[in-house]
């Protein structure tokens, strides 16, 4: 592996032109195809295999034309200083307002409240439902126009109007400031990091394009793989991370190579190698991550891992050839200032740093280190116990939106559970079914199940739910054309969020079996609500055969890579506490209460059912590209053969800085997001700094070292047996170094040939190896 990728890099400097032209010819390429591209659909989010996805589909299928995902609006009106809506005038304004609604291509029906009687007991609070034909992805702005100006006509006159819905959705997320900060950030970093704009700026510019190229790349492929327009955000993400890390990597190691005094090909040729193949393991371990989300069963978040693992191999091919080929267009712009000026390149390597002596410290202290890091974190983890996943709706956005006003203004004048009322189909189809089935084996099943009517049936079930403790209203139920199929609405008494409305749900469900021996009728509970509570319990549920497959393949890889028993196991164990730890703080603070305050979040709740998912996939990536980067370097010191304590030192020597500069800036891209006005995008910038911030200051800069420490030579253990059957990879360079010593790989560091990228002949044995 080394081997090879040394050839690379060095094949890369030396035909620097055409690596360049060939990476700009590949973005103009598919910047033109998605240029022509018809553009990203918006997907419809599904779920299968759970009963609210199954009622959806039903829906569908017995109510054609009539899309049960179809934007919706509510529009809110509250009567001015305890007046009633019904009064007169507000009520012409209302009916007006409702008139306004209606009109558009897009809009199917707008109902009047006060034919729909949906107006509260005390009258002061009435409200319109608005039903669109399309999805609120699929809605053009001219529709949110005229609902906006419908709205504010209506103000005018004197009502208090709000509206929720999603045809109010915007599309949420981070509009491009969180990114722009996040950059800002990385750029200051790295240019203490390596004090030179140049080596500061080229990764930067490596990682964009490469996220151009991966971007730009799905927007092509976008309707061929229906790929929706929410596919790139986490490649969008994810690519600009790693870009930036696998890039800061190779050149540090390339500066590294220069103060050994190797000439720039030669230097390219070994950072490639060497932090190279760390490079290409890294990005393994992520794209295993992303690729396991298809575990979890969802087709919108399995396509989006894809994307963004499709974006990580953009990253590392990015690393592997693009950087050493800018690096030999510029040689040295990327050493130190001082470094170009007086013609002599420092030995960092060697000099101690800020690294070595924190491995020392811990080296005398392995023992409080490693008890101090664990319960630290064991006890940021415990609040998980308390782990509720649901997904936060209207409710949870800041009192400053409408659709939060308008969520509070029903809640008080219908009752919270109104904001999120069950969606009940009955399908009285099956009850026919049922009757022929029984016809073949007894006449008088036939009379008693086949005399039964449809509308009897669905009569049964509602007054049978309506009988439910918790349930406050059913409305009349809606049949379709062929009258065997009816929907109507269950309105709970408690909140959608509420435990008690998810027992409830659990409650009607389990009546179904009665229900249909008696109608022969069956029914499934679905709407918003049942759907958030379904998806939280699968995705509970794929949540430890995620971790399974995604930790166990991962183990296997980085037994590979170390070729050590407990390495890999230390990685895996370290992973858990910090996402523990993550998790924990999360309920904490947006379930909790807890400095909810310091943040913006006005409204605490369960947490988002798809959020652990997210934290295992992106965090396990980037904590495996620090173990990698980090215990390499430890690895490749103890193979030269300095021991334990010494190669433990030697690897914080290297790459402590780098290390601590790439979660940095991980740390500063994530956090950006926390300064939205979205709770949802809150929380996960939240979730995501602290577990960087764990994972990389507490876990590899504190327990990897002191467990290391505390097992010597038995971290690099490996049973002889399995020793046979792994394959060998060197990733650490062995081979590279075992060649170097059969000739001089020193040379001039920056005269005239090491600015032209030349290398006079007998400069390095490494060249003869080659052939």
């Amino acid at each position: 592996m080394a081997t090879f990728l040394y050839q690379v890099g060095r094949l890369a400097f030396r035909r620097r032109w055409y690596v360049a032209l060939v990476w700009a010819a590949v973005l103009a390429a598919v910047g033109l195809g998605a240029l022509k591209a018809s553009g990203a659909s918006d997907e419809e989010f599904s779920m299968p295999g759970i009963e609210s996805q199954k009622a959806f589909d039903l829906m569908e299928q017995r109510f054609p034309g009539a899309s049960a995902d179809g934007a919706t609006a509510r529009v809110v009106f509250v009567a001015p200083g305890g007046e009633k809506v019904t009064a007169t005038e507000n009520r012409q304004a209302v009916e007006k307002a409702v008139a306004n609604l209606g009109d558009g291509a897009q809009v199917a029906s707008a109902v009047d409240p006060f034919q729909a009687k949906a107006v509260s007991k005390d009258g002061t609070t009435a409200y319109a439902t608005v039903t669109y034909k399309v999805a609120a992805n699929d809605l053009t702005d001219a529709s949110k126009s005229r609902l906006e100006r419908a709205i504010h006509t209506a103000q005018e006159s004197g009502l208090t109007v709000e509206a929720g819905g999603s045809a109010m959705d915007d599309g949420g997320g981070p509009g491009g400031a969180a990114e722009v900060i996040g950059v800002a950030i990385a750029a200051v970093v790295l240019l203490i990091t390596f004090g030179s704009l140049a080596a500061a700026g080229l990764p930067l510019l490596t990682a964009i394009i490469g996220v151009g190229v991966s971007m730009a790349t799905i927007l092509t492929l976008s309707e061929a793989l229906g790929l929706s327009t929410t596919t790139g955000t986490l490649a969008m993400m994810l690519g600009l991370a790693v870009g930036i890390d696998y890039a800061l990597f190779v050149v540090s190691r390339y500066r590294e190579e220069r103060a050994k005094g190797r000439v720039p090909q030669e230097a390219a040729g070994l950072a490639v190698g060497t932090a190279g193949s760390a490079v290409v393991f890294a990005g393994l371990t992520v794209v295993i991550a992303l690729a396991g989300l298809a575990v979890v069963g969802i087709p919108m978040l399995t396509r989006m891992g894809l994307a963004a693992a499709g974006a990580v191999v953009v990253a590392v091919l990015v690393a592997l050839t693009l950087v050493p080929a800018f690096l030999g267009l510029w040689p040295n712009a990327v050493l130190r200032r001082r470094a170009r000026g007086s013609g002599r390149i420092e030995e960092e390597g060697t000099r101690d740093n800020g690294g070595s002596r924190w491995a020392r410290f811990v080296l005398r202290r392995p023992l409080p280190v490693l008890l101090l890091g664990v319960v630290g974190l064991g006890a940021l983890a415990v609040p998980m116990t308390d782990l509720q996943l649901g997904m936060p709706g209207d409710e949870a956005k800041s009192t400053s939106t409408t659709e939060r006003r308008a969520y509070d203004a029903l809640a008080e004048g219908f009752g919270p559970g109104f904001n999120g009322p069950l969606t009940v189909v009955v399908d009285a189809k099956a009850m026919d079914a049922k009757a022929m089935d029984a016809k073949a084996v007894d006449a008088k099943a036939v009379e008693a199940k086949g005399d039964t009517d449809p509308k009897d049936a669905a009569d049964a079930v509602a007054k049978e739910i309506g009988g439910t403790e918790g349930v406050v209203s059913v409305s009349p139920a809606r049949f379709n054309e062929a009258g065997d199929t009816a929907v109507f609405q269950v309105v709970p008494s408690t909140a959608p969020t509420d435990e008690r409305t998810k027992d409830l749900v659990t409650t009607i469900r389990g009546e179904r079996p009665g229900v249909e021996s008696e109608t022969g009728a069956t029914f499934e509970v679905t709407g918003t609500t049942a759907l958030n509570i379904d998806v939280s319990d699968k995705v509970q549920a794929a949540l430890v055969p995620y971790l399974v497959v995604v930790v166990g393949l991962a183990i296997v890889l980085l037994l590979v890579v170390f070729r050590s028993l407990f390495v890999p196991l230390k990685a895996a164990l370290g992973f858990l506490l910090s996402v523990l730890a993550s998790l924990g703080v999360v309920v904490l603070v947006f379930q909790q209460g807890h400095g909810a305050g310091l943040l913006g979040v006005e409204q605490t709740g369960p947490i988002m059912s798809l959020m652990p998912i997210f934290l295992v996939g992106i965090i396990f990536g980037l904590a495996m590209d620090y173990e990698v980067f980090l215990v390499s370097r430890m690895r490749e010191a103890y193979v030269h053969g300095e021991g334990p304590g010494q190669a433990i030192t030697s690897g914080f020597r290297h790459s402590a800085r780098v290390v601590v500069a790439a979660a940095l800036i991980m740390i500063a891209v994530f956090a950006g997001f926390v300064g939205e006005s979205d709770s949802m995008v809150k929380m996960i910038g939240f979730g995501l700094a602290s577990a960087v911030l764990f994972d990389a200051f507490v876990v590899r800069m504190a327990i990897v070292p002191a467990v290391l420490a505390l097992l010597g030579d038995k971290a690099w253990w490996l049973p002889k047996w399995l020793d046979r059957l792994l394959p060998r990879v060197d990733v650490e360079g062995e081979a590279l170094g075992r060649r170097a010593e059969s000739g001089s790989d020193s040379g001039s560091g920056s005269g005239s040939e090491s600015g032209s990228g030349s290398e006079p002949a007998g400069t390095t044995g490494l060249e003869v190896a080659r052939t």
